[in-house]
């Protein structure tokens, strides 16, 4: 089975449990994945199914996409994503994977790209303590002494220092899922996942 569907983050809210206490919850609205492409091995080297969502207009799509949908027989679509199954042959070209398949799921993982947090410094980035925070001292949020003397003369890779910030891919696992909205298509799990609002996450099953 497809164990995965590829949906958008669409908030934060919070609703009351069967005990009446709030559980924090996030919303996700996963629309029907439709498989655009079957992969077996004897034609690619290894069993999957590439899935399609979101809404584009033809004119919008480039010519390399516009002739790998026409290649397949189907509607073009914004994204395309790929997931790994046991036996690719069960599937067809139009299937669709609903958010009813997640309806006796219990807990899954959850993965997007983090925000972007741009150029950020070690105690930010690192959660380095820093120095003292009064007037006489000359060190406050600088890294500190990163190398060695003469031998070798050089900085380690890997040393914590600034840099880049966000914009990683980022797993969070076992969130419970809390409701299914089939009619909405809507998965709520409980607790925050990676990501801003609309960004394109995918629910597996865990």
């Amino acid at each position: 089975m497809i164990n995965a569907i590829y949906g958008k983050k669409i908030g934060m809210t919070q609703i009351f449990g069967e005990d009446d206490r709030v559980i924090p919850v996030t919303v996700i609205q996963a629309e029907p994945n439709k498989v655009c492409q079957v992969k077996t091995k004897d034609s690619d080297g290894y069993e999957a199914v590439q899935l399609g969502f979101g809404t584009i207009k033809e004119k919008k799509v480039n010519k390399p996409m516009a002739g790998h949908f026409a290649k397949q027989g189907t509607e073009p679509t914004r994204y395309l994503r790929e997931v790994r199954v046991e036996n690719a042959g069960e599937y067809k070209v139009g299937d669709e994977q609903m958010v009813a398949a997640f309806a006796e799921t219990k807990k899954v993982d959850v993965t997007g790209t983090s925000k972007g947090k741009g150029f950020a410094g070690v105690m930010k980035r690192w959660g380095f303590r820093g120095g003292p925070g009064g007037h006489g001292a000359h060190f406050h949020r600088a890294p500190g002494s990163v190398g060695q003397c003469a031998t070798p003369s050089r900085v380690f890779k890997g040393l914590k220092l600034p840099g880049h910030m966000g914009v990683d891919t980022v797993t969070v696992r076992n969130l419970e899922v809390v409701r299914i909205d089939e009619e909405q298509n809507l998965i709520l799990v409980k607790g925050a996942i990676p990501g801003s609002k609309n960004g394109i996450v995918r629910v597996r099953m865990a």
